[in-house]
C-alpha cells in the first residue's frame, strides 16, 4: 500500500479518508475483498469476534495492501498475552472506536447542565501475520480450491427466501424501486453463475433495506443533493459485508467510472462521509442477516482501554 504523508495531527477520520481517496483515484475499490484461494472472512479480533463498521473496510485495505493472509489482528499487548511477539520493526495500523464522554455546559437559561458526547479515537493493532510464536489457529492455511460457489445453492436459496422482500425477475437490469418496494433482478440464466447472481441481490437488498418501514435512510439532510451517490456507496459497503458473511464475491459489481468520481467528491469534502456510510451500510448489512436468519458474532466497535495499553 503507497503511503502518503501525515502529520502528527492528523485524525483517524482524515487519515482513513485520504487512503481511500488515493485508492479510488487508482480506479481500486478499496471494500472489494479479493476473496479466491483464502478464507472468506471480516477482520477479527484477537478473541475471534468481527470488527464492524469503517474498521471493516479500513483493515481489509490495510491487508490487501501489506500483504496479509490472517484475518486477525491485535494490539501489542494482546499479542504477548497469547504468547507471541512482534516482530522487530513490524509496523502497526490503526482501528478505530468511539469514546463517550460527559461535557458541562451552560443552557439557555445559564444554569450548568450536562451533554452526552463521544468523540472518535484511535488505537495501534498488528496483524497476526506481523507476529510470532501465535497459535497457529491465528494463521489460517490457504485453501486449496476456490471459494466461488458452483450453481445454486440451498442454504442462499433458503437465506434470501426468508427475507421476505417483493422480488421479480425481469429484463436484464438489477434495481430497486422505492415507490414499489420491490426488488427487480435478472433472470439467473444471465448471470455468469450463480454467486454472481446472488452477489448482486445483495446489493438490491442493501438499497431495500433503506425503506421508510425499514431502517428508513433519508440521506437528503446528511448529503444533499449527493444523496443518491452516498446511497450506492452504502450499498456497496454493505454487499462486501454480506459477501463476508455468505461467501460471496463481489468484485463483478459495478465499477463505473461516474460511480468512482461521485464518491471521491463527497470524500473529498467531507471526511467524516465514509465513516457515516460504513455504519448505515453495517445497519443494512444486518437487517438483511436478522431477517435470513444468518447466525453472525456480534460485537460493538470498542475496546477496552486496558486492552489498548
Amino acid at each position: 500500500m503507497t503511503k502518503s504523508r501525515r502529520t502528527a495531527s492528523t485524525s483517524p477520520a482524515q487519515r482513513i479518508t485520504a487512503a481511500i481517496i488515493e485508492k479510488l483515484e487508482q480506479g481500486t475499490k478499496p471494500w472489494v475483498k479479493p476473496w479466491r484461494g483464502v478464507p472468506v472472512s471480516r477482520p477479527l479480533r484477537s478473541c475471534g469476534t468481527p470488527y464492524r463498521g469503517m474498521n471493516t473496510f479500513w483493515l481489509w485495505m490495510v491487508a490487501d495492501g501489506c500483504g496479509y493472509a490472517s484475518p486477525y489482528w491485535m494490539t501489542y499487548r494482546q499479542c504477548q498475552v497469547l504468547g507471541g511477539q512482534v516482530r522487530k520493526g513490524e509496523k502497526s495500523t490503526i482501528a478505530i472506536f468511539y469514546k463517550s464522554y460527559i461535557k458541562e455546559v451552560e443552557n439557555a437559561e445559564g444554569e450548568a447542565d450536562t451533554e452526552n458526547r463521544r468523540v472518535l479515537k484511535a488505537y495501534a493493532v498488528f496483524n497476526a501475520d506481523q507476529c510470532d510464536g501465535l497459535p497457529a489457529f491465528y494463521h489460517p492455511k490457504p485453501l486449496v480450491a476456490a471459494l466461488e460457489p458452483q450453481g445454486r445453492e440451498d442454504r442462499l436459496d433458503a437465506f434470501f427466501a426468508d427475507i421476505g422482500a417483493d422480488l421479480r425477475h425481469h429484463g436484464a437490469q438489477a434495481y430497486y424501486e422505492p415507490l414499489r418496494d420491490r426488488v427487480t433482478m435478472p433472470p439467473a440464466e444471465l448471470f455468469e453463475a450463480y454467486d454472481h447472481y446472488y452477489a448482486t441481490l445483495a446489493h438490491e437488498l442493501s438499497h431495500w433495506t433503506g425503506h421508510s418501514s425499514r431502517l428508513d435512510r433519508d440521506l437528503k439532510n446528511r448529503f444533499g443533493s449527493d444523496a443518491y451517490a452516498a446511497e450506492e456507496l452504502i450499498a456497496e459497503l454493505s454487499s462486501a459485508i454480506l459477501g463476508a458473511e455468505l461467501g460471496l464475491p463481489v468484485t463483478h459489481l459495478d465499477h463505473h467510472a461516474s460511480y468512482i468520481a461521485s464518491w471521491l467528491k463527497i470524500l473529498k469534502s467531507d471526511e467524516r462521509a465514509i465513516l457515516t456510510a460504513a455504519a448505515k451500510a453495517e445497519e443494512a448489512a444486518s437487517l438483511l442477516l436478522d431477517l435470513g436468519g444468518h447466525q453472525s458474532c456480534e460485537s460493538e466497535d470498542d475496546i477496552d482501554l486496558a486492552d489498548a495499553a
